[in-house]
């Protein structure tokens, strides 16, 4: 429980935040997976599709970035003259770990005469940007990849879960990397059975980064962003939402009055990113006041991975 003190050093944290923001001319954007302080502050919060519009639009001349590594590299991919800034240089991605740019590089190489279209989810690094042809979030997946070329096989990195469930809507054939995101793995069959036998009339939503056996399960299976629609029309007064915990602050600010349940893994309730929790108001204030974490790149890295990212966002419009 909160002291008075506590809440004294927060209120002020804030407005010093707010103070800097100001004297930086700054942008606070958030994912939805970051603590809800931290959403509170922020002048956006949303899905990486949003975040990359966002970041795109701004006039500010400081983006201070509230999520993990390869979100704020796409903010300075797009914003080559900004100064972009994450809280915690630490805050990577699991996902952006299971396709290191040389691994992936390595591999085209090889296989040449496939002449593969490479889409990127866009949770890798810079340097896998840049090795691809297009970019896409879990919004916008199906739609790249329809309009993908017919006459070259599609290579989807990194996330298998979300490139399956890309297939399966769209029959069309992929060959994908043998990736995928911890949290979203945590989830079970079991587990979301588990707790839809105690709300047995709750409606399931779920991230397409989940297995195949927990998208069965769900009644609708959508990025972050559009679990807000779904939550805000659906008539089930109980629903489940099978994504990261941090997604539930928001759910429950825009959806009021519903019985919105965090998806339980085996282990535990809900299910939290150690990375995107890695950012906290403290170091949103210091990155703030020394600009600091920077988030840099080399030009030509920087420039390659732009054109993909730039034709997601034309595609996505």
């Amino acid at each position: 429980m909160a002291t008075a003190a506590t809440a004294t050093i927060t209120t002020d944290l804030r407005e010093e935040i707010l103070r800097l923001k100001e004297e930086r001319n700054a942008v606070i954007l958030a994912h939805n997976y970051q603590d809800g302080e931290i959403q509170d502050i922020a002048d956006y919060v949303g899905d990486s599709l949003g975040l990359a519009y966002k970041a795109k639009e701004t006039a500010a001349d400081v983006i201070a970035f509230c999520g993990v590594h390869f979100m704020a590299e796409t903010a300075k991919i797009i914003n080559p003259e900004k100064t972009v800034v994450l809280p915690d240089r630490d805050a990577g991605c699991s996902l952006e770990q299971s396709c290191p740019g040389p691994d992936l590089e390595r591999f085209l190489t090889e296989h040449q005469e496939k002449n593969y279209y490479v889409i990127a989810y866009i949770n890798c690094s810079a340097a896998v940007k840049a090795l691809s042809d297009c970019i896409c979030t879990s919004g916008n997946a199906v739609k790249i990849v329809e309009a993908a070329p017919a006459d070259r096989p599609i290579l989807f990195v990194p996330d298998q879960n979300l490139g399956a469930w890309v297939m399966e809507r769209t029959g069309r054939k992929m060959d994908l990397w043998q990736g995928a995101c911890y949290v979203h793995v945590e989830f079970t069959r079991e587990s979301i059975a588990k707790i839809k036998a105690e709300f047995p009339a709750a409606a399931v939503v779920a991230h397409p980064e989940c297995t195949y056996a927990v998208r069965m399960l769900a009644d609708e299976v959508c990025s972050t962003e559009k679990m807000v629609q779904f939550c805000r029309d659906s008539p089930a007064h109980d629903i489940i939402v099978v994504t990261e915990a941090g997604m539930l602050h928001r759910l429950r600010r825009e959806v009021p009055g519903k019985n919105l349940i965090p998806g339980p893994t085996e282990h535990c309730a809900c299910s939290e990113c150690r990375f995107m929790k890695m950012n906290t108001l403290e170091k949103l204030h210091d990155c703030l006041r020394d600009l600091a974490p920077e988030v840099t790149m080399p030009e030509e890295i920087r420039v390659r991975a732009e054109l993909p990212l730039l034709r997601m966002l034309e595609l996505s419009r």
